[in-house]
């Protein structure tokens, strides 16, 4: 048996690896450390004996202290919605138009909404409810279906063009895509309508968009455009736009008559927190 080497320098045993003649010393781990590791390894097992542990075919062993986290978490939710449970009564109790009145009951439905809209709403409204192209600005005055505390609430329980049965639906016609317009009067209607805010760029093309308009816009957008909250036919005659405002927008939005859809949650939801949503989306500032 070969006696093993000595390093000079250490005085340790070499394992007799060597690489670029640099030698691998056998050196061992500090004792303190191994003790530590062997006091962990029995530490260990007092847990898988305390705690859950080990998973089984269809369950896991429960430990003798019976402790579970998920029951922990179960609990403080159960804490906290007995906590909340008061309020929630009172805002199930109370018109919506009342809840505004009452500071305790405002600011507990403002945080509720608050956290509801940005599980529900912000994906498409964002988180600060300013909108995209083809989702509404809920910061603003301008309400397709009506920007009352009590609309807005309605809007959110059965959505627009959604598949609830109470559902609101008005569809604007296909012009284009159905026939019903050329190009050319789809064109001319279009200055027309930019002409209502001061826009347009043609004003002979804009006149002859005003025989146009009377004839197929305005038992919906009224005869000065200004719309019908009860129809869901926008305002063309200020500087808000859900589509854009442009001209190439606008020739799209008659071309095609657009016609987005917002989901029903009246299943989703219950009617504490639709309430809430209802309360938080008027506060924001452009409810009516």
């Amino acid at each position: 048996m070969a006696k093993p080497e000595i390093d000079d320098v250490t005085g340790f045993e070499t394992t007799g690896h060597e690489w670029d003649g640099i030698k691998e010393l056998n050196k061992p781990l500090p004792k303190w450390w191994l003790w530590v590791l062997y006091v962990t390894i029995i530490w260990s097992f007092g847990y898988w004996i305390a705690y859950p542990a080990w998973p089984l075919v269809s369950n896991y062993t429960k430990g003798v202290l019976g402790y579970s986290q998920r029951q922990v978490v179960m609990d403080s939710v159960a804490a906290a919605k007995a906590a909340q449970g008061k309020f929630r009564e009172a805002i199930a109790a109370t018109e919506l138009s009342e809840i505004r009145t009452r500071p305790d009951l405002l600011n507990f439905a403002l945080a509720g909404g608050k956290a509801a809209f940005g599980d529900n709403c912000a994906p498409c409204h964002g988180r600060g409810a300013q909108g995209f192209k083809g989702y509404p600005n809920l910061n603003d005055d301008d309400w397709i279906w009506g920007g009352e505390i009590a609309e807005i609430h309605q809007t959110i329980r059965y959505g627009i063009r959604s598949d609830h049965d109470e559902t609101r639906v008005n569809d604007m016609p296909k012009f284009g895509i159905d026939g019903i317009l050329e190009a050319a009067q789809i064109n001319d209607v279009s200055e027309f309508v930019l002409s209502l805010s001061g826009k347009a760029g043609d004003a002979e093309a804009a006149e002859r968009g005003r025989a146009i308009f009377a004839e197929q816009c305005i038992a919906c957008h009224g005869e000065e455009g200004k719309g019908n909250t009860e129809l869901g036919s926008p305002n063309l005659t200020d500087a808000i736009w859900l589509y854009g405002g442009s001209k190439d927008d606008i020739v799209e939005s008659v071309r095609t008559g657009r016609g987005g859809v917002m989901p029903s949650f009246t299943a989703r939801l219950d009617d504490v927190t639709l309430k809430q949503l209802a309360v938080y989306v008027h506060a924001l500032g452009g409810g009516l």
